[in-house]
């Protein structure tokens, strides 16, 4: 643990935007998972607004670099080839 009263605050932020990101890496997982099992369900009403709440979340989550940009546009381009196979 850091003893100058600077490091201390930096590692006790950098732990709260650790955490915050993992929350919404996490979440964005979820509405990905959840797409793609609307899909192999058939159900494709309830894909496509997975499908837009996920891509809003990487979108967002790129924008703030908490994953990459092309990361989040090869889930997009990703999930819309599954869809349009529904």
């Amino acid at each position: 643990m850091a003893n100058i009263k600077s490091a201390i605050k930096r590692a006790k932020t950098n732990d709260e935007k650790r955490m915050k990101n993992r929350h919404s890496r996490s979440t964005m997982r979820t509405y990905v998972k959840k797409t793609e099992t609307a899909i192999a369900e058939g159900n494709k009403e309830e894909a496509q607004n997975n499908m837009k709440v996920a891509i809003s979340f990487s979108d967002r989550l790129a924008k703030k670099s908490v994953i990459h940009k092309k990361k989040a546009s090869h889930l997009k381009s990703r999930l819309q080839k599954k869809i349009n196979t529904v």
